[in-house]
């Protein structure tokens, strides 16, 4: 195991052309981040990006440890292959900085604002106020450490899935669902709030499971959501719903087991799918028993809405 310095993360800025943040801020996550989000930058003149000037920069936070060094190389790689793909965009500019107590828990506040994601269902921050109106479903979410506030592309979509199925087929009496990969839990307690009594929150992280378990609680469906740290191989119980926003390299990895909790006629979602590695997802998801329902694109990301036919008779 990797020795941790206490009280010492490393502290990853990039600041890059607009088009390619979700890129880079999938790769930080991806990479092991404890921490990524969005900021504008300073005036044209900030002394800190000399080269190139940007308006956007990711800053991204890791535990500092003897696998530091591996990280910011594997970062650099990465930045390297986005200026081959994209030879017309600046390459983005990267700082690397080992700080004490960054503070970037409560960094999040000053980011994650109240929004709709989808038509009827508004993503919130614990700490701000929201008066809904209409079919509003207010969901709140203190994202503490774990993925998932809607306000990434990838789950976003996930979202207008899940609402487009669970609020239109009226055939599913008893949505079981399953969400592989849970973060903070709002995908689960959003189906748990469009009507599933039955929903099963898998994460590696067992800082990710008990900021869903805290999540699952302020939105009064914690008898809904079970939430446990455990790997989506070891679940043999079949669903109607499975929703998995991961990678597509985890995708691929999972997709015959999925395929196999699946019942007849139920549905799946995967999302955290970018645009380049679609044909990869759709060989192995788009066959049968597998159909696609739905596809839904933003920007370069792409969400997948499935269902498993019937056995011929």
């Amino acid at each position: 195991m990797t020795k941790e310095e206490p009280g010492k993360w490393l502290k990853i800025e990039i600041a890059a052309p607009v088009e390619l943040m979700d890129a880079v801020g999938n790769f930080l996550t991806e990479t092991g981040a404890q921490g990524v989000f969005q900021e504008t930058l300073g005036t044209p003149s900030q002394e800190e990006f000399d080269e190139v000037q940007f308006r956007d920069a990711i800053k991204a936070y890791f535990a500092h440890d003897a696998a530091s060094e591996e990280r910011i190389a594997a970062i650099q790689k990465y930045l390297e292959s986005l200026k081959e793909i994209f030879p017309d965009i600046p390459a983005p500019v990267l700082k690397t900085e080992i700080i004490s107590d960054p503070g970037w828990g409560e960094a999040w506040k000053k980011y994650f604002k109240a929004v709709r994601v989808s038509s009827n269902i508004i993503v919130k921050p614990t700490w701000e106020k929201y008066a809904p109106s209409g079919r509003d479903i207010v969901i709140e979410i203190d994202p503490g450490l774990a993925f998932g506030t809607g306000q990434h592309p990838s789950t976003r979509m996930c979202i207008e899935a899940l609402e487009d199925i669970m609020m239109h087929d009226a055939s599913v009496q008893n949505w079981k669902t399953l969400d592989v990969g849970c973060g903070t839990g709002i995908l689960g307690i959003i189906a748990a709030r469009l009507g599933a009594r039955d929903v099963l929150c898998l994460d590696n992280d067992p800082k990710a499971t008990e900021i869903a378990a805290k999540n699952a609680a302020v939105n009064l469906v914690s008898d809904r959501l079970r939430i446990v740290n455990q790997d989506a191989l070891a679940i043999n119980e079949p669903r109607n719903l499975i929703i998995a926003n991961l990678t597509s390299k985890l995708l691929l990895k999972l997709c015959r087991h999925l395929t196999q909790l699946l019942v007849a006629g139920g549905y799946m979602i995967i999302s955290g799918i970018m645009e380049k590695d679609s044909g990869d997802i759709e060989a192995s998801f788009s066959v049968a028993p597998l159909i696609q329902h739905r596809v839904i694109k933003e920007k370069e990301w792409v969400c997948y809405l499935l269902r498993k036919e019937a056995p011929a008779v």
